[in-house]
């Protein structure tokens, strides 16, 4: 992961591209945790999540003007790392997540949707935890004018919060979430192998 993202930062193209493959993502998971809210009972973490996740992706995308490349407006296939690993990330997550969640415990609804938001932030707030801290160090190795401290503080507590959820939500949450997380680093390292071959 490092030896990439060293490779990733030193080339404005490729960095720019990251940037936005990583707004996408966030993007894309701020409009999944509004799309499974109930719109009279939302949670005040779920409101809080999603504004945040947005706020990550406007974030990641404001970065992309600190460098010497033309400034993508949109999640154009032109402007993403490996774009269709990168786009079909999170619906792959959420798709086996969901028939999961039918099969094991045979949610159906919004109770199903409200699971499968859970168990799929979870995965991601795990795999944010361990990327974004190594993607900083890397800025700072290359003196990049990029930074994500803002987003590394705000995804640890994402995490905390996530387990809390989980931990109201079922007692046997840990053995669910194991699975998840299993198909989400098979998902995760094949986004990462694509990007690797994109840029060799």
């Amino acid at each position: 992961m490092k030896q990439l993202l060293n490779t990733i930062v030193a080339n404005d193209t490729l960095h720019s591209k990251w940037l936005n493959a990583l707004s996408f993502m966030e993007n894309t998971g701020a409009r999944k945790i509004s799309a499974c809210e109930n719109p009279y009972e939302v949670t005040f973490l779920q409101l809080k999540h999603a504004t945040e996740e947005h706020r990550h992706a406007y974030y990641l995308k404001k970065q992309i003007k600190k460098l010497s490349v033309p400034f993508p407006e949109r999640y154009d296939t032109a402007s993403l790392l490996a774009p269709i690993q990168t786009q079909q990330y999170l619906q792959r997550l959420d798709i086996f997540c969901v028939r999961y969640l039918k099969e094991t415990l045979q949610l159906s609804g919004a109770s199903l949707r409200f699971a499968a938001y859970l168990l799929v932030t979870y995965a991601i707030e795990v795999r944010a935890d361990l990327l974004y801290p190594i993607y900083q160090e890397v800025l700072e190795t290359h003196s990049s004018k990029v930074m994500v401290k803002s987003i590394i503080a705000e995804e640890q507590g994402h995490l905390e919060e996530m387990i809390i959820q989980l931990e109201a939500f079922t007692p046997d949450w840990e053995k669910h979430a194991e699975v998840i997380l299993h198909y989400e680093q098979q998902l995760s390292l094949a986004w990462l192998e694509a990007i690797t071959n994109e840029i060799a």
